[in-house]
Parts: structure tokens; C-alpha cells; sequence
């Protein structure tokens, strides 16, 4: 084996092992404010994430009996084509009671609000009033199948079959544009990807890929 292979195979082997490590520092805490490709608008189905997680004090607001809540917002995140930015700072800076009044009626609760403006609204470049504007404009562009949004006793269904309704739904969105987030077979979550500046739903290969694999997923009904 010649020197000069030799350094050309080290040289192929070192950039091969860092790609995951390249791919895996796009998960920044801290990144610069505003540097993202594309939003992720995450709705919690409620019954199905009180199910399984709604037995803590946080909680309490959400899953308290006769709060009959079904799709809320758990966030609004920014996103790359891989990973994300996270706690982008600047530190300390909380949002103001006139910011937080955007938020009322979209999250189940204001703890959450707080939470998501500190791990992803920091994130977006945006003021906290801006971003929380923003997060009403993106559920606004989202209707929820008639199917789902009057479900008053528990379903069985396929993520695709969730994803199909979401797109009969609302013009524009395909299947490659989103996921179905579950646990232990209860659904959770969909995620549906939107462009950078909201106006259009956006492919999203790596939200995509992330969806639930459970092929029977229980759509539990509010109690």
C-alpha cells in the first residue's frame, strides 16, 4: 500500500466519523436566534398524553376532570433539515404579562407557555409577543378532522390513516409534511411542518421519518 493511499484512506475514514458527530451538533443549545430552516407546529392530542402522563401536579391544569381539551398546542419549534436549536437565550429574559395574553387559549396552560418560549421561542428571533403571535397564526392555518375534533368515545386508527384525515383536512398539506407522535399505542401528538415564514406547510424528511410506527393507534376519547 502506497504512503499516498494510505493518507487518503485515513483522510476518508475521519470525514466519514464525523458526519454523525456534524449532524448531532445541529441539536444547538444555544444557537444563534433566528438560524433555522423551518418551523414544527407540535398538537398535543390531550385525552391521549393525560392517559398516560397526566398524574403529575404540572399536569394538573390540562387533565383536571372536565377540562374536555382535545388537540392543544404543545409548541411552535424552529427546526432544521436535521436536528434543532434549543435555550438560544439571551438568558433571563422571560415574557411580559402583555406576551403571555397572547398565548391564552392556545396552550393548556401557562407554565407550559413560559416553558416553550424559553427552550424554543428564544429561537425563533422573534420578541415573545411576536412568538406567540406567530404560534396562533400557525394553528389558525390548521383544521382539525371532523373525525377527531367530535370524537366522544375511544377510536382505533393507523398513523396514515390520521395523516390522510389532516390532509383531506387542510388544502395543501401532504403526508410527507408531517407525523403522528404516539406512546405505548395511545396517540399523543401530530407534528405539521410550516416554512420559515408560515405561510405555506412544508416537507420535513427527518419530522417525517420520526412518526409513530404502531400500526393500531388508540385515539382515546376526552373523560
Amino acid at each position: 500500500m502506497t504512503m499516498l493511499r494510505l493518507i487518503a484512506m485515513l483522510l476518508a475514514g475521519l470525514i466519514l466519523s464525523g458526519l454523525p458527530a456534524l449532524a448531532q451538533g445541529r441539536n444547538n443549545r444555544g444557537a444563534e436566534p433566528g438560524d433555522f430552516d423551518f418551523y414544527v407546529l407540535a398538537l398535543s392530542w390531550s385525552p391521549g398524553f393525560c392517559e398516560l402522563d397526566g398524574g403529575s401536579d404540572r399536569n394538573r391544569e390540562q387533565c383536571a376532570s372536565g377540562a374536555n381539551l382535545r388537540f392543544v398546542v404543545h409548541g411552535l419549534w424552529p427546526q432544521y433539515e436535521r436536528g434543532y436549536p434549543s435555550d438560544c437565550g439571551p438568558s433571563g429574559r422571560t415574557p411580559s404579562r402583555i406576551a403571555l395574553d397572547q398565548a391564552q387559549g392556545l396552550f393548556p396552560s401557562e407554565s407550559l407557555a413560559r416553558y416553550e418560549w424559553r427552550k424554543h421561542g428564544t429561537c425563533s428571533g422573534s420578541s415573545p409577543s411576536d412568538y406567540f403571535a406567530d404560534i396562533r397564526r400557525a394553528r389558525d392555518k390548521v383544521a382539525i378532522p371532523p373525525s377527531l375534533a367530535k370524537a366522544d368515545s375511544d377510536q382505533s386508527w393507523t398513523a396514515l390513516d390520521i395523516e390522510r384525515a389532516f390532509v383531506a383536512a387542510n388544502p395543501g398539506l401532504r403526508t410527507d409534511m408531517m407525523s403522528v407522535g404516539c406512546k405505548r399505542g395511545v396517540l399523543q401528538e401530530v407534528r405539521i411542518c410550516f416554512s420559515k415564514d408560515l405561510r405555506n406547510f412544508q416537507t420535513c424528511q427527518e419530522v417525517d421519518r420520526s412518526g409513530c410506527r404502531t400500526r393500531d393507534i388508540t385515539v382515546v376519547a376526552p373523560r
